[in-house]
């Protein structure tokens, strides 16, 4: 499987058809095998595969094409999968986007290596799309800071080997926020939660207590936190798009294939109008999605300094189009749709979350409607 319909290939260079191609390969080789009663050790293994592979290094490169062609392609194949890759990009994203020479030596190797696993600690109980809420704080003490407070919602939050943590240094909204990188041992650090969800992976609460950590390891200028993050954010999030159009394209082939060899009332499936109707909008849903991604991704490394709204728009259309087509899917399945253990039983799951995190959908229309009116 290569990713993206013909379509989008104008969006890509020879470096990119060949690493679609080159991937495509690898993958097809890989034996790595998800266990959803061990989301820890799966998550580990991808990684692991993933570093010895070389693929790890387009986390630190920041190439958004290519993040956007291994993403799709790897939730084609595992939700697992295409979790471990986006975390050790979006984990360590603002180290390579803002971090000193001495914190990037640190922290960027290990995890292109797949040594160490990164994660990216944004989210509380009461900021989660409204960063500029987020009451953990850090407080200047001599040469290092001290943290309080809580995270939740925390991707890879028990098994990471450092947290990129956002908190507060200054009372005044988003203009009072920094970033530091806190080594997941470090005292007073700790996972208070493990919290369980509809696609099983690693994700739980983080609790700051007196969390002493050297000024060194601040990201970026005290006050920068909420600019490191939209700036992460802003990389990442056409690669949420890619990630549902894997799962949107899986959907999309199972189902074509289901509808092929059912038979209802002496035909296949597939000669009803209405199953071709809904084939149709399928296909429609994944060309325009495949668009948005690769043209976000393209903009963004022709050096756009920010894609904001290109990246909104992926987002959006592709996690939205994904849930349409993975629910039509379990519909044609039919009672096998919602039987455990089916292929688009799992997709139905592991597409869901995709329009809550890195910015819920209607966060992105709201960011949507603000770059245009600025456009005009």
């Amino acid at each position: 499987m290569v990713p993206a319909s013909d379509l989008a290939w104008p969006f890509f260079d020879d470096v990119h058809r060949g690493a679609a191609t080159a991937f495509a390969a690898w993958l097809t080789g890989v034996e790595v095998h998800d266990d959803e009663q061990d989301v820890d050790g799966s998550v580990r293994a991808w990684v692991r595969a993933l570093g010895a592979g070389g693929w790890l290094d387009a986390c630190a490169r920041l190439d958004v094409r290519t993040l956007c062609i291994v993403r799709e392609m790897l939730a084609y194949r595992s939700a697992l999968a295409d979790f471990a890759f986006a975390m050790q990009g979006l984990g360590s994203g603002a180290i390579t986007l803002f971090g000193t020479q001495a914190l990037r030596r640190r922290y960027l190797a290990p995890v292109v290596a797949g040594d160490a696993l990164a994660a990216f600690a944004l989210s509380e109980r009461e900021a989660g799309s409204d960063v500029a809420a987020l009451t953990t704080a850090a407080v200047r003490d001599g040469d290092a800071y001290v943290l309080d407070g809580e995270k939740t919602w925390i991707s890879n939050a028990g098994i990471a080997d450092f947290y990129v943590v956002f908190a507060r240094t200054a009372p005044n909204g988003a203009k009072g926020l920094s970033a530091f990188v806190v080594d997941a041992r470090t005292p007073g650090c700790e996972v208070t939660a493990r919290i369980e969800t509809i696609s099983p992976h690693p994700l739980g609460t983080l609790r700051f207590t007196g969390c002493r950590i050297p000024a060194a390891q601040r990201i970026g200028a005290e006050g920068d936190g909420f600019k490191i993050a939209m700036a992460t954010l802003d990389v990442f999030r056409s690669t949420v798009g890619a990630a549902a159009l894997g799962f949107a394209r899986r959907a999309y082939d199972e189902t074509r294939t289901h509808v092929a060899g059912r038979r209802l009332f002496g035909a296949p499936l597939a000669a009803l109008q209405l199953t071709q109707a809904a084939i149709a909008e399928m296909a429609l849903d994944i060309d325009a999605s495949a668009l948005l991604v690769y043209r976000a991704a393209w903009t963004k490394d022709a050096g756009a300094v920010r894609v904001t709204r290109e990246a909104a728009m992926a987002k959006l259309y592709a996690t939205e189009a994904a849930g349409r087509i993975c629910d039509r899917a379990v519909q044609l399945f039919g009672g096998r749709g919602v039987t455990r253990g089916e292929i688009v039983e799992r997709l139905y799951r592991d597409v869901r979350a995709l329009r809550i995190y890195e910015g819920a959908s209607e966060v992105q229309k709201v960011v949507i409607a603000r770059a245009s009116m600025e456009v005009r």
